[in-house]
């Protein structure tokens, strides 16, 4: 059986291997390609069915999947945003999840519990289709901001919803408002949890300051975050995205340069294996899904599966607009500090709302049966119209995306806005290496140190500056005073590195800008430290 499951998982790790390079020639996010691979591959006869473990995507897939995206949000930029983040993230999956148990409940005939159950599976959209076009085609940098927030925190807000509404048909009972308390107690305590362990991992990772072992530190981080306010009744995606959050705000002057080079490397492949092996599997469900259908009419089924899908978006377009325009009509000072954006933005928002693993992952935990025994209400009706929202969300919407954002006229917007952050990008270059100059004057009137190396040192700076590389005269001043070389570039990169900072705290960098340059003075320092061990 052992040998069995290996061949399977190397089977697929191939076909996703061959979807990626298929995706990348098509110009389509590999995620659609894999779920209709999947489904494809699932509706093949003969080939062995692979079920997906409900536990495996919640307590496994999940929190790294998270706290990744967390670690790369600018905390700046979701803090700026947080009112439109809340209120898609938690407001507009409220809604969604009250409007589709209304439709199950008056036109499907559910029961309104079982109703909120499926709402509450299908409200969270996913944002790893949607931002991978929206980034492509350069929409502007606030629209993929809020994106991204909104699909952070989202899945927290479903997942204590689709607890609730998984009571309440277990037990039979449901009060409004102790739900509510519970919400906020939940809400609360998660991001206290995850600001602590995102403290107590930055400070472990100071004190052993070992690559491999800050990076094994990285992998426990989401599962300490995760695991234990998932198991006391919460969802963990709050606890996982307050510690990624604050790894990253806090993680500039303690994670090491060694670190984090090979931190990103590591996060990079681990991301795109689980994603890619996530979206193929979900595809591959169609065959088990299709079997538990058995006792329905297929027109039953089709009208159902278009009722939901349609109610699913037609709840964001009509939450978005109010969301977004409401606010600054009601409280005049909001539109003074940020006035109202164009109609095509809040549209492409509305237009995002694609549905994904944790909405299947969801549905497949579904208990078999109730507190009483009786066996759960419509659980296969649940699992047949969470999948047909996302096949409908997923490959519908996601491949329609591109033309409707050109249709907009948003495509290639951000190209402005991109310009300026790379003037301001370069203005921060240009304060980081003055400050190295400064230094490095200095120290050559401190130490007393050699001309030929000064000299040196100062060229690749101003080389540096203009090139965006590193300097290519690093030999000639390398052959005498190698060690001292290596000592002095190593004072001038941390001066750099406190200039750089220093302009992000103040808000004269953007977090993007802020990584690309963090991530040159890594290779430099990583470059140095090389030729140090070496000698």
């Amino acid at each position: 059986m052992m040998v069995v499951e290996i061949q399977i998982l190397v089977l697929l790790l191939v076909v996703t291997a061959a979807v990626g390079v298929a995706a990348k020639r098509l110009q389509v996010p590999p995620s659609i390609l894999l779920v209709v691979t999947g489904v494809a591959l699932a509706l093949v006869p003969g080939l062995p069915t692979v079920q997906l473990a409900p536990e495996l995507v919640l307590l496994l897939v999940l929190p790294p999947i998270v706290y990744s995206s967390a670690v790369a949000m600018s905390w700046r930029e979701f803090r700026f945003n947080l009112r439109s983040i809340s209120l898609l993230a938690i407001g507009c999956v409220a809604f969604t999840t009250i409007a589709v148990a209304a439709a199950a409940h008056w036109i499907l005939g559910l029961s309104w519990p079982v109703g909120f159950v499926l709402g509450a599976i299908v409200s969270p959209p996913d944002a790893v289709a949607p931002l991978s076009i929206a980034r492509r085609l350069q929409l502007p940098r606030r629209i993929l901001v809020v994106l991204e927030g909104e699909g952070l925190a989202n899945d927290a807000t479903a997942l204590i919803l689709y607890r609730f509404a998984i009571a309440a048909v277990s037990a039979g009972v449901f009060s409004l408002g102790k739900a509510a308390g519970i919400f906020a107690a939940i809400v609360a305590g998660e991001i206290v949890w995850g600001i602590g362990v995102g403290s107590l991992m930055l400070r472990l990772r100071r004190w052993v300051h070992d690559p491999r072992t800050e990076i094994l530190f990285s992998i426990l981080t989401p599962f300490v975050a995760f695991w234990p306010p998932a198991h006391l009744g919460g969802s963990g995606v709050l606890a996982t995205v307050a510690a990624g959050l604050y790894v990253s705000w806090n993680g500039l002057n303690i994670i090491s340069a060694a670190t984090r080079l090979q931190g990103i490397f590591f996060w990079d492949v681990l991301i795109y294996l689980i994603d890619g092996l996530v979206f193929l599997i979900t595809g591959l469900q169609a065959r088990a899904l299709i079997a538990g259908m058995g006792g329905h009419l297929l027109s039953e089924l089709a009208i159902s599966a278009a009722v939901i899908s349609g109610v699913v978006i037609l709840a964001r377009y009509v939450w978005t607009f109010p969301a977004i325009y409401l606010p600054r009509r009601l409280v005049p000072a909001i539109a003074r500090k940020d006035p109202a954006p164009p109609w095509q933005w809040p549209f492409v928002l509305a237009f995002t709302g694609v549905r994904g693993i944790v909405s299947l992952a969801a549905a497949l935990a579904i208990p078999l049966a109730t507190d009483t025994g009786q066996p759960f209400p419509d659980r296969d009706l649940i699992l047949f119209l969470t999948f047909s929202v996302i096949l409908v969300t997923l490959v519908g919407q996601g491949l329609m995306l591109p033309a409707v954002i050109r249709a907009l006229g948003l495509a290639h917007a951000g190209k402005r806005e991109q310009r300026a952050d790379r003037a301001e990008e370069l203005s921060a270059r240009e304060g980081a290496i003055e400050s190295a100059i400064a230094r490095l004057d200095r120290l050559a009137v401190e130490r007393k140190l050699p001309e030929d190396v000064v000299h040196t040192l100062r060229a690749q700076l101003r080389d540096r500056l203009k090139h965006f590389e590193h300097g290519h005269e690093r030999a000639d001043g390398r052959h005498e005073h190698g060690k001292l070389y290596d000592e002095i570039e190593f004072l001038l990169i941390a001066a750099e590195r406190e200039r750089v900072n220093e302009l992000y705290r103040q808000g004269g960098l953007k977090d993007e800008a802020r990584r690309r340059i963090e991530r040159e003075l890594d290779l430099r320092e990583a470059s140095v430290a090389n030729h140090e061990h070496e000698e």
